[in-house]
């Protein structure tokens, strides 16, 4: 971008490479004379960031090479009271030369010297030789009538270009620096403005979602750390009907509404956070959407309703995600592509998980949630142990029971969003719950699982799955394998909770398998049963590990999506390295080869704590490290930060060796 510069600048730019580069000429107030002075700037740099600081650059190069090229030192920017130490501060462009007023030479030189072979010497004394100023000076002597375009409007025009280009682009780079440096120059309007453009005409739901997105990060940013969490709810009253549009599909309604009521909401930092909690909550809005587009793939089977009082049950196996977790996960899943093996487990010879359900012959929804297996005779579910008949988590008898659904925290939300899911109520409709049941049925609906809260070993996915599995039964339109993997991604839509396919696929399925998405919609998951040959080699070297804490794995997948829409460079090469991985396990898996398994857990683990720092606490560090000698490869299942750990040893059948590893710690339940 290149603002007041006359013709004679062709010949000073000439070869030079311009791409996301500013170069402004200005005047500025000297001793009461009027001189021409030019800056230049890259639409990557933050003004205020340290220059020492972590991604803090100068013509979009770090500061440390564009000093090492240049031959200049930090004392010949900043004078030792400096305590701000910033592109802002910087005295980097001259107004005065020895010989007379300034030329674009003056700081041509910089971009020069990047690509220079040999250093510029001439150049370098002549720029240390010349009446420097900052831009922090600059605003204070910059001529009224040219200030704003010369030093503010040039720079968030390109900037506003820049961005539109970057997301219509699907460029794979993070547009966080650029944003930012537009909001040190005050342009927080304008980037909004060029978000809602974007966001309101693309045809492409990751290009939307990652503006809105964008729109967040935006306004979080403007907060300047101050104003509370990020994380919290998204549901005041006055965002409601942009947010009801954008889940109706109503794009560009949707993004209007979102920009007009975004205007009351930008005087105060805790109204910036809050504003970007509501856009964080579009954002989920659309994925929801895109998630929905599986419900082509979830196709009941004709059958027969069982009479009533009669039982349905399912049980089902936990799951270890061997590698490639994460990128199951919407938007990932279809953005980008996911591929991931999964292994079934029971635990001390049980499926740990299931669900239970019987026609009333009133309409009425009875919901139950245990944490105990039934007591069961004669192939029929008795009761569970400690629970007495008529204790209900929820008893339905009207649809506000039911307008919970979507609280993940709310009582049986998970079986009330199944319910939904399978078309056994409509929490919309006009008609009353009662005459909706007369129409389905009345259900006693009941749903366990003996694992700990926060396990990681996929249980509420499971989980889901085993309730639709029963409900789609006792309506008589049976799902199979291939409905349920998707039919639970609705169910995990429904409850705010946005879950990936993983969980369900490594519980539902058998054995071992590997699980691919595309990275397109429909979103679609095909399932591969690899060999059961080699079964037997994890069941002899597998060992299932309790570390004793709870992981919240709802934290760490919020963290993981916005990272993902900004695309910061670590998160995106992780998720590409997770597909690798998982397809090299399924390969090592299919020849048998154990060690190879070992060394791509091992490796699918570092991976996970690349995606989430707080996925390693020290507590499992430290049972890590006295179980490495005895492990191939370990890691923790699911997302991380607690649950349990499962390893494959380097000898058959280890647990022995684990438990007297397991002793040397402190306070070690081996029970």
């Amino acid at each position: 971008m290149l603002s007041g510069l006359g013709p004679e600048a062709c010949d000073s730019l000439s070869g030079l490479d311009l791409a996301s580069i500013t170069i402004q000429c200005c005047s500025v107030c000297i001793g009461g004379s009027t001189q021409k002075l030019y800056i230049m700037l890259g639409t990557n740099d933050s003004l205020q960031v340290s220059f020492d600081a972590p991604g803090a650059t100068f013509l979009n190069r770090p500061w440390q090479e564009f000093i090492l090229h240049t031959g200049i030192c930090e004392a010949d920017l900043w004078s030792m009271g400096d305590l701000e130490r910033s592109l802002w501060t910087a005295r980097l462009f001259p107004v005065l030369l020895p010989s007379g007023p300034t030329t674009l030479n003056a700081i041509v030189w910089f971009l020069e010297s990047l690509t220079a072979k040999t250093p510029q010497h001439h150049k370098l004394t002549q720029w240390l030789s010349a009446w420097r100023v900052s831009l922090k000076e600059i605003l204070g002597r910059v001529d009224s009538r040219l200030a704003c375009m010369t030093l503010r409007e040039a720079f968030v025009k390109s900037t506003r270009a820049t961005i539109a280009a970057g997301l219509e682009d699907c460029v794979p780079h993070s547009l966080l620096p650029t944003m930012h440096a537009a909001l040190d120059y005050g342009g927080m309007n304008e980037m909004l403005e060029t978000l809602d453009d974007v966001a309101s005409k693309t045809e492409a739901s990751g290009v939307l979602a990652r503006a809105l997105a964008c729109q967040a990060d935006l306004l979080a940013a403007a907060a300047g750390g101050r104003g509370g969490l990020r994380c919290g709810p998204a549901s005041n009253p006055a965002w409601c009907r942009a947010l009801r549009a954008l889940e109706a599909g109503q794009q560009a309604e949707g993004v209007r509404l979102l920009a007009i009521e975004r205007q009351h909401w930008l005087a105060r930092p805790e109204l910036l956070v809050r504003a970007a909690r509501h856009y964080e909550g579009a954002v989920q809005r659309i994925v929801e959407r895109a998630v929905g587009t599986v419900r082509r793939w979830v196709q009941p089977l004709p059958g027969a309703a069982p009479a009533p009082g009669r039982w349905v049950c399912a049980s089902c196996p936990a799951r270890i995600d061997l590698a490639g977790g994460w990128s199951d996960t919407p938007p990932l899943a279809y953005e980008h592509g996911g591929t991931v093996l999964t292994a079934a487990v029971r635990l001390n010879g049980v499926r740990p998980i299931g669900a239970a359900v019987r026609r009333l012959e009133q309409p009425i929804l009875l919901l139950a949630s245990h944490d105990s297996l039934p007591i069961t005779g004669e192939g029929d579910v008795k009761c569970w142990p400690g629970w007495q008949d008529g204790c209900w988590d929820a008893e339905c008898t009207k649809l506000q029971h039911l307008e919970d659904y979507r609280h993940p925290h709310a009582p049986a939300a998970l079986l009330k969003a199944a319910c939904v899911v399978s078309g056994l109520v409509d929490p919309h409709s006009t008609t009353s719950l009662q005459e909706q049941l007369v129409t389905t049925t009345g259900l006693e609906l009941h749903a366990w699982s003996v694992l700990p809260h926060g396990s990681g070993l996929g249980t509420s996915s499971i989980l889901a799955g085993a309730v639709l599995a029963v409900l789609g039964e006792i309506q008589g339109t049976p799902y199979d394998r291939h409905s349920l993997l998707h039919a639970v991604l609705l169910v995990e839509q429904a409850l705010t909770t946005g879950g990936g396919w993983q969980d369900q696929l490594g519980g539902l399925y058998p054995g071992v398998k590997l699980g691919r998405s595309k990275s397109t919609l429909p979103l679609h998951v095909e399932v591969e049963t690899l060999t059961p040959q080699h079964t037997r080699i994890l069941e002899e070297r597998l060992v299932l590990v309790y570390t004793g804490r709870t992981r919240l794995a709802r934290n760490l997948l919020q963290d993981v999506i916005r990272r993902w829409y900004a695309r910061q460079p670590e998160l995106v090469a992780a998720v590409d390295q997770l597909e690798d991985t998982a397809m090299k396990s399924a390969k090592a898996f299919e020849r048998g080869d154990v060690e190879t398994m070992g060394v791509c857990l091992q490796t699918y683990w570092k991976q996970k704590v690349a995606l989430t720092p707080g996925a390693s606490p020290l507590a499992v560090q430290h049972i890590m490290a006295v179980l490495a000698p005895l492990a191939l490869g370990q890691s923790l299942a699911g997302a991380g930060g607690g649950g349990f750990l499962f390893m494959l040893g380097m000898q058959p059948w280890p647990a022995d060796a684990v438990r007297s590893a397991l002793s040397t710690l402190p306070r070690c339940d081996l029970g």
